[in-house]
């Protein structure tokens, strides 16, 4: 049976991809996206699910959803168009871009919840965590009824991707970021250690495009790939932070997980915002009884790159490896 869930995202090119994968792959079922503000603003995210759920033909019944459209920080964010293009997807400027979005519907997502609470469902949050810390503020007892959590988020023991140490979800909203790890349960975290590794090459995007089924995503990923290349001219490929996320869901074999209490810097400037930091000192749970009692979260610390290739190329270009 697939997996249900509902995608929380900031729908750039990274986030539009794993929409595609999640699309594609049989193992996954996807009920419901929040389109949040990050990569991009809230209005362009949601123009740009809805894009690919018309381009795609994805089920008409998935509900798009309007998340949040600031931080915790009451900061007004700042759009990552140099990583994503103007609107998003790289060179592409969906029907409807720069619309804005009319409808607040947020609370259809107590309504999916409800709805699939008895399928074990499961949120998949691959953007800020504003509007998941909004859900858990608002409906605190509808959020028990999710069976899992899983938070693309954090940089434990490589380089941040926006300071040194802070990985962009979680320092876009340390406020955020920490009030959901306090509250959530079940939580897994993929961070960059296991995400950076998940490079897709220009070959592998070439293959992809000539089987000819996910046509567009040789134009995201070429975007993508050449702010990479500008920045970290040694790197092959483009990672795919959030493709990770997803097969996480499903996949578990595919990482190396370990257990560890996590705290989330909340400063409101410095280097430090947002630094995810896991407490790994041996003795800890030896010595000190607090340490007992304190939450532990599963963290992909590792992924197997093979894994990771043949499955993504086994969906995206809907052949099956043997």
């Amino acid at each position: 049976m697939a997996q249900k869930m509902i995608v929380f995202g900031d729908f750039g090119i990274d986030d539009t991809v794993a929409l595609i994968y999640s699309h594609f792959d049989d193992m996954i079922d996807v009920v419901g996206v929040v389109a949040n503000y990050g990569n991009v603003s809230r209005d362009k995210a949601m123009a740009n699910a809805s894009y690919m759920q018309q381009r795609y033909n994805m089920d008409q019944s998935v509900d798009v959803i309007l998340g949040a459209n600031i931080p915790m920080t009451g900061e007004k964010p700042a759009s990552l168009s140099e990583i994503h293009g103007e609107y998003g997807l790289g060179p592409i400027k969906p029907p409807h871009a720069g619309e804005e979005a009319v409808t607040e519907n947020f609370f259809d997502v107590v309504e999916l919840i409800r709805r699939y609470q008895d399928e074990h469902l499961i949120i998949v949050n691959i953007g800020r965590l504003t509007s998941l810390a909004a859900m858990f503020i608002l409906y605190p007892e509808e959020m028990k009824k999710i069976q899992a959590f899983y938070f693309m988020g954090g940089a434990f023991w490589v380089p941040g991707n926006v300071t040194a140490v802070s990985e962009a979800n979680f320092h876009g909203d340390p406020i955020a970021a920490r009030l959901v790890l306090n509250q959530a349960e079940n939580v897994t975290i993929v961070p960059l250690d296991a995400t950076r590794q998940a490079i897709v090459t220009p070959q592998m995007v070439d293959d992809i495009d000539r089987a000819g089924q996910a046509e567009i995503i040789k134009p995201l990923l070429d975007y993508y790939y050449d702010f990479y290349k500008q920045r970290d001219p040694w790197i092959l490929g483009a990672p795919q932070h959030d493709v990770a996320t997803v097969m996480a869901t499903v996949y578990k074999t595919m990482f190396t997980f370990r257990y560890l209490p996590v705290k989330i810097v909340e400063n409101d400037q410095g280097v430090d915002r947002g630094q995810s930091i896991a407490d790994i000192r041996p003795y800890v749970d030896v010595i000190e009884k607090e340490a007992k009692e304190e939450k532990h979260y599963r963290i992909a610390l590792d992924i197997d790159y093979w894994q990771f290739y043949h499955q993504f190329m086994a969906i995206m270009t809907g052949e099956r490896f043997r």
